[in-house]
């Protein structure tokens, strides 16, 4: 019984490869799953971001890093043949494209001298020598170590290179930029309880989904795809969102709004989503905690940029804290649960890594 059970589970998994490329079902509950680009976010995540949900990501203060995972998501679609939309308020879609960063593409060798700058270790060159590949990633952070297993869902990126132009146009991508969107008279139309700029935002989504053959509820006539929908400092004020602006905003749910709308689109469709937020202007607590009920998978990101941690010894080997503040529970009675809540990270000159960080340390300098 078990075992007739378990290859008719593979067979499954290989047919559901084979329609979408660039993904792979979740060994825990045969949800198909895609990567965000970091090798070791999807490993915190639960193995990857499942198809049809949302990943919100909390912006650091200065953005650097919560724009960066929003290059590597966008990358990785690049790379596996997936279709794209970008929105942003700030930035044309056009320019995020061309700052990406090159991939490594399953160079094993490339890919083992990024890990090795990711050390600060030195070591003889007779010992480097002598080393082998399998060694080099025994030693490795745990989070790191169980994805350098498989090259083939996930890849690598040198963020000291940017993607060729040939590339980035390999893919079909669609793109949402406010500004030419915003009509010359707003008060002809009436958007009831969401601003204008997300009702535009959501009907050019949908528009995408029905129109491109994204929808999981019509019958597909050609090779399946994924759609994949980043969303650039949603919630900030480029949007024509108030919610930074006090306590009690005219528009407190506009926001939720559409995440609520969003989510029910991604669930019957084909795509994934991934969304950066500035959570840490909006002063109402309890929008926050509404906006991270409507995500589906969410992470907090916290720099050392301009705070006294930079300056600190004790913190001198990261840039950033990396705080899981959700994950889904997906056809499943419980949600994947990440071996530690303790979480770094740090961008050298071509890997962005999440690691575990030493809790003793991080103790001490809260001390300080």
């Amino acid at each position: 019984m078990a075992v007739c059970a378990s290859t008719s589970f593979q067979r499954r998994a290989r047919s559901q490869r084979a329609l979408a490329r660039g993904t792979r079902p979740s060994l825990r509950n045969g949800q198909l799953l895609l990567s965000t680009g970091v090798p070791s976010l999807d490993y915190i995540i639960g193995g990857g971001l499942a198809v049809g949900t949302l990943l919100l990501v909390e912006e650091d203060r200065y953005e650097s890093y919560s724009r960066m995972l929003l290059k590597y998501f966008v990358a990785e679609g690049i790379v596996c043949g997936h279709s794209l939309f970008i929105a942003s308020a700030r930035d044309h879609p056009e320019e995020i494209l061309q700052e990406l960063p090159a991939p490594l593409l399953d160079d094993v060798i490339e890919i083992d001298e990024a890990v090795r700058e990711t050390e600060d270790n030195t070591t003889t060159a007779a010992s480097q020598n002598s080393m082998t590949i399998a060694w080099r990633y025994q030693n490795l952070p745990k989070i790191q170590t169980a994805l350098m297993s498989s090259s083939r869902f996930g890849h690598y990126y040198d963020v000291s290179k940017t993607m060729s132009t040939e590339l980035q146009h390999s893919v079909k991508c669609h793109s949402f930029f406010l500004p030419d969107e915003v009509p010359l008279d707003l008060s002809v139309t009436e958007f009831g309880n969401m601003n204008f700029g997300y009702v535009k935002l959501l009907r050019s989504i949908q528009r995408v989904i029905r129109e491109e053959g994204f929808d999981g509820a019509c019958p597909q006539t050609k090779q399946r795809n994924i759609l994949r929908i980043g969303i650039h400092s949603l919630g900030s004020m480029l949007w024509g969102e108030d919610i930074g602006l006090g306590e009690n905003p005219e528009h407190a749910y506009s926001l939720t709004k559409f995440l609520y709308a969003l989510r029910g689109l991604l669930r019957t469709s084909l795509s994934a989503c991934f969304i950066t937020v500035p959570a840490y202007l909006i002063q109402n607590k309890a929008i926050i905690g509404r906006v991270v009920k409507l995500s589906d998978t969410v992470i907090g990101l916290e720099s050392f940029n301009g705070s006294e941690r930079a300056s600190n010894p004790l913190y001198k080997d990261y840039h950033g804290l990396l705080h899981v503040h959700q994950i889904p529970r997906l056809n499943s009675l419980i949600c994947d649960v990440p071996d530690t809540k303790d979480l770094a990270f740090k961008l050298k000159r071509k890997l962005f890594t999440i690691e575990e960080a030493d809790i003793n340390l991080l103790v001490h300098a809260h001390l300080m």
